[in-house]
């Protein structure tokens, strides 16, 4: 009952916040052409940034499959690509406190994987996208730093990327700590995580397709980004978008809105407004990729109304399930709300 509570508090402020964010975004702004926007944007675009977004699927559960394999499970093409389309039905249709994330562990365990593996195939997937992120923003930032003047910004930004790139770090080299420090509980767990995602990135026969598709999958956002802003009219060149996206998806990805609207519209907004879009069309650009990734979501949807599993599952058995299941604390402190 106390952890059904906390459950609705948690996602009510989550409401609340991406609410209040995106109230504030549109406080000052002209709501008739940001609506001008959105009604008039190319159809064809449109269905393009959706067929980009859907081809991203493809490649995500391709990167999933990879670090599975790594792990010694055999998982099916369609079989992950059925799960993982389930979760992002969780993730942006029905944000909930389970997340799609362990309800992707607990169709796993269902097909007879074990905890820790399921655990730790979700969880070194969303890591793998974050270096793939990061590698991104660190690759972009001398363009950064040649294309925009406004100093905070890319102090903002600069340190964003610096801060990823020390935990990473940090993560992937926590073995090299004193015996006595790696021992302790708390630490241990997060020493194994870094072992095995330090594996899969550099020991692994997968490791130039791991990080390759996880390159890709942003370039894709990236990409359909660029074909909204120019569906509404934005004059949002390719390499902006490619230099620019990437913080909007890593701040997207902190899990304090229901599935990053409003924080992702906030970023949207800051972000492209540096290479001059006005406020207007780069809020239409991440309303417009958000309705893109909720039909993405309602597909997800459709395969979950035919899936086997739905009869047997429960928010609350997924729950408990998952924080039951070896290391979760580590898997969900990993977990995004929204694009990988």
């Amino acid at each position: 009952m106390q952890s059904r509570f906390k459950q609705t508090a948690l996602f009510s402020v989550k409401l609340l916040l991406s609410i209040a964010v995106l109230a504030y975004i549109a406080r000052g702004l002209d709501l008739g052409r940001l609506r001008t926007h959105l009604v008039s944007v190319d159809p064809f675009l449109f269905a393009l940034a959706l067929a980009l977004i859907f081809f991203q699927t493809f490649v995500l559960n391709g990167r999933w499959e990879l670090i599975m394999r790594a792990l010694g499970v055999s998982l099916d093409w369609f079989a992950g690509w059925r799960i993982l389309m389930i979760s992002l039905w969780f993730n942006q249709v029905l944000p909930s406190s389970v997340g799609g994330d362990a309800v992707r562990m607990w169709l796993l365990r269902q097909r007879g994987v074990q905890w820790p593996e399921a655990v730790k195939g979700v969880a070194a997937d969303r890591f793998t996208a974050l270096i793939g992120l990061i590698v991104l923003m660190a690759a972009g930032l001398p363009l950064l730093m040649s294309r925009v003047s406004n100093e905070a910004a890319i102090l903002a930004i600069g340190g964003l990327t610096l801060a990823g790139v020390a935990g990473t770090v940090v993560l992937l080299t926590l073995d090299r700590l004193p015996k006595r420090l790696i021992a302790l509980p708390a630490i241990a767990s997060f020493v194994r995580f870094g072992t095995l995602v330090r594996f899969l990135l550099v020991r692994s026969e997968c490791r130039g397709l791991l990080l390759g598709s996880a390159l890709l999958i942003h370039l894709v956002t990236a990409a359909a980004c660029y074909v909204l802003a120019r569906g509404v009219g934005a004059q949002l060149s390719m390499l902006d978008a490619g230099i620019l996206i990437p913080p909007v998806v890593l701040l997207t990805a902190v899990p304090i809105s229901i599935s990053g609207w409003g924080v992702r519209e906030g970023a949207m907004v800051a972000c492209l407004g540096l290479a001059g879009v006005p406020s207007e069309e780069a809020l239409s650009v991440s309303l417009l990729l958000g309705a893109v990734s909720v039909v993405i979501g309602l597909a997800g949807g459709v395969i979950w109304l035919a899936s086997p599993e739905r009869g047997s599952y429960s928010a609350d058995k997924a729950a408990k399930a998952a924080e039951e299941s070896p290391n979760y604390g580590l898997a969900k402190a990993e977990e995004v709300s929204s694009h990988p």
